[in-house]
């Protein structure tokens, strides 16, 4: 299992894992629609590893062109992040995160059966798991969204859950992840937004950098050790090496399994603002205001499993995810845009 295609592997975590994959030896095939993603991106990652992908830019609805990238290259193994990601939007955009979330995947999925290839990573996401999960959130806690885009995410799992269940030759690994955050080590290759970040992260650095003028902090007085709500921040890279295990799982025809990515703490938003201000040595200026709706107050997660059944764990603490996050930002301060 030599050959990857990768959808959406312009974007933030696909890059950072195209990377990692090509450390490893992986041959790669990226397809990519460039709506949220920018093309220096994958240049960026042959300048890190020395090292080549092909691309093709095409959007994973387009059956016709999935077929011609399919007959090109004959893939081993499909890794899929292409989608539609920001959570807010999705309510006011409902119809167009259900076309390119779940009617893209299903497309996806059709050209991989008919090319035979059936060995697939998905980019599923923390928010199945809704706002009654007790923590540490395990694999087998109950699923209830709150958002279009966390049921794009649930509806996908289920569309291949019934996969799978109708044909078990197929190989499927279903990756949760938590909070990524942070940037390659190089500073050359990071979270690059279009407009107004809408996470947390780089919304911070920006402010840090003079661009905006504060963070926002949606709610003060959630029962948790400074009031504002805990989440379980990821590395990037550590994510990225999560699908490189990922790869190993499908190479012992595993079937179909779900893990949690995360590093099994939680970090409040404070927390992570103050660590911000401790890598930077100033202060960043910050304004507690209502909750949002559907926010919870604690959510981290538990990963024995993966863990135990992968080998893998996060590395990186806060820390370091602020410093690479600083980093990025500090020599590239309008992203890929320069």
């Amino acid at each position: 299992m030599k050959k990857i295609l990768v959808t959406g592997g312009a974007g933030f975590i696909g890059s950072h894992t195209c990377v990692e994959l090509l450390n490893q030896g992986y041959d790669l095939v990226v397809v990519d629609n460039l709506l949220h993603s920018n093309p220096k991106s994958l240049k960026v990652i042959e300048d890190i590893t020395g090292k080549s992908l092909r691309f093709y830019q095409a959007d994973i609805r387009d059956s016709k062109s999935l077929k011609a990238i399919f007959e090109a290259e004959k893939i081993d193994a499909v890794i899929h992040f292409a989608g539609l990601k920001v959570v807010n939007e999705s309510s006011s955009l409902p119809l167009e995160y259900y076309d390119n979330n779940v009617s893209g995947t299903v497309t996806l999925l059709q050209v991989m059966k008919a090319f035979g290839c059936k060995n697939l990573i998905f980019s599923s996401s923390a928010s199945v798991y809704g706002n009654e999960a007790p923590v540490p959130v395990s694999e087998d806690s109950p699923r209830s969204v709150m958002t279009p885009y966390g049921r794009t995410k649930l509806i996908v799992e289920d569309i291949l859950t019934d996969l799978f269940s109708s044909d078990d030759d197929w190989n499927i690994v279903m990756l949760r992840y938590f909070n990524p955050v942070g940037a390659h080590h190089s500073g050359n290759l990071g979270e690059d937004p279009k407009g107004k970040p809408n996470n947390l992260m780089p919304y911070v650095t920006q402010v840090a950098l003079g661009k905006l003028t504060k963070v926002y902090v949606f709610g003060g007085n959630y029962d948790t050790k400074d009031g504002t709500g805990v989440r379980d921040y990821i590395h990037v890279v550590d994510l990225a090496r999560g699908h490189v295990a990922a790869i190993q799982k499908l190479k012992d025809q595993s079937g179909l399994s779900v893990y949690n990515l995360g590093t099994g703490k939680g970090s409040s938003v404070l927390e992570l603002i103050q660590e911000m201000e401790q890598v930077i040595g100033t202060p960043i200026p910050y304004e507690i205001v209502d909750r949002r709706p559907g926010d919870i107050a604690v959510s981290y997660a538990d990963v024995t499993k993966v863990q135990k059944e992968l080998g893998w764990r996060a590395e990186y603490d806060l820390k370091r995810m602020c410093q690479d996050a600083w980093r990025w930002q500090t020599q590239h301060p309008h992203g890929f845009a320069e």
